[in-house]
């Protein structure tokens, strides 16, 4: 990430929505005291990422990482960290990078609402007013999506997206059905999908000899390994037995007992891997199919 040339922010405990958007305009007219103008609002989406508590640190490495290459409102939910059960805690950052080699910035924001627990149940109410009109709705579910869940279903109901990381659920194959019963609402990616694709081209250019696998053994994350299974799966048509040893990256898949060469790729880091999300709008029928058939 390249160096904010200032940042704002503001917090408070116990707040309104009302003094939360107050604090967004407020910060905006201050980034133009700190240069010639006001920095530019170019917003190309609003993220919103659910974020339970153990997953705080990350979420904001990741989110410092890309604030300018995606340039957004981020709102970051964390729920249950407020301590009544209806307060609402907030802290607004706005950060502003410079735009080339003008004076002029760009600016970046990121809404981080700490939930009580009855306001964590219903979390469309909060993030509806928050909402940048005209643009698309990504959300980042950290960790395991409660499924069937209000809080699931509200936000999904606002998302155009939704992106998740199967690597951090404890069971992933047993949630993939349940995956799978979002596809028609709207548009779901994975980021563990998209850390296979150098496997899944190794495997393609193993054609025609794949096109016969029955076995494949996986060293490496339970996802990575099922993802992989169920890709072969669905493209086969046919049943394809899966061994997995695990490990945390995938270090080796043999097809039919047969070893297959390790792909040169590019290590990509968390702020990468969701970057290259929120690059996607439409439906993935491939990651679709895939999961499917992981399930």
């Amino acid at each position: 990430m390249g160096t904010a040339a200032h940042v704002e922010e503001w917090t408070g405990e116990n707040v309104s929505l009302a003094e939360v958007e107050e604090a967004l305009t407020m910060l905006r007219m201050e980034s133009g005291r700190e240069t010639e103008g006001p920095d530019l609002r170019t917003s190309v989406m609003t993220h919103i990422a659910w974020v339970p508590p153990e997953w705080h640190e990350a979420a904001w490495n990741t989110l410092e990482g890309m604030a300018e290459r995606h340039p957004s409102r981020a709102i970051l939910l964390i729920p249950g960290g407020a301590p009544g059960e209806d307060d609402l805690a907030a802290r607004v950052q706005a950060a502003a990078f410079p735009l080339g080699g003008e004076r002029r910035h760009v600016a970046a924001e990121i809404v981080e609402l700490r939930l009580g627990a009855r306001r964590a149940r219903a979390p469309q109410s909060i993030v509806m007013p928050l909402l940048i009109s005209g643009l698309p709705v990504f959300c980042r579910w950290r960790g395991r999506p409660p499924f069937g869940q209000r809080e699931l279903e509200e936000i999904a109901g606002l998302a155009d997206r939704l992106v998740v990381d199967s690597r951090e659920w404890p069971q992933p194959a047993g949630d993939y059905p349940l995956l799978a019963g979002l596809f028609d609402e709207l548009a779901v990616s994975d980021i563990a999908w998209r850390r296979t694709l150098p496997w899944r081209v190794g495997l393609a250019r193993d054609w025609p000899e794949v096109g016969s696998c029955r076995k494949l053994a996986v060293r490496g994350p339970l996802a990575d390994a099922h993802l992989l299974a169920g890709w072969l799966r669905a493209r086969l048509e046919h049943e394809v037995e899966l061994t997995v040893e695990p490990a945390d990256e995938v270090e080796a898949v043999a097809v039919d007992g047969r070893p297959l060469p390790e792909p040169v790729s590019e290590a990509l880091d968390p702020s990468d891997l969701l970057s290259g999300e929120l690059e996607t709008f439409g439906r993935d029928r491939v990651y679709e199919a895939a999961v499917r058939a992981a399930g």
